[in-house]
């Protein structure tokens, strides 16, 4: 696999681990409810199912990051696939802006590791 493609692999793996960061500990935080553009009342209402999207997230940059340690190829182009498929779903739920930060990276690692 070529440098980019290894540098925006990573980098998808990085945002999903933040991504889980963000809606396991910092959702009802400053960071958290600007990030999400929530209010103190729904995030608090909602902190319990933000927590297992991110833990879902987290699952997303395990399987990147294990397939890239075992080598396994398949399991990076399956984990970044649920990626994509992910954040065509959240665009589509909840905002079109989901596509541009999830989405779009693995769609552009997926692109750099098929040349």
């Amino acid at each position: 696999m070529g440098a980019s493609a290894m540098a925006v692999t990573l980098l998808v793996a990085v945002l999903h681990v933040y991504f889980l960061v963000l809606e396991m500990f910092l959702w009802t935080k400053p960071q958290g409810l600007k990030t999400f553009r929530n209010t103190p009342e729904k995030a608090q209402a909602t902190r319990v199912l933000a927590a297992n999207q991110g833990l879902y997230n987290g699952f997303l940059a395990a399987g990147i990051i294990a397939g890239l340690v075992l080598a396994q190829p398949v399991l990076v182009t399956f984990a970044l696939v649920c990626v994509v498929v992910a954040g065509a779903y959240g665009a589509y739920s909840v905002s079109p802006r989901i596509f541009y930060v999830q989405a779009v990276p693995a769609i552009v690692a997926l692109l750099l590791r098929a040349l």
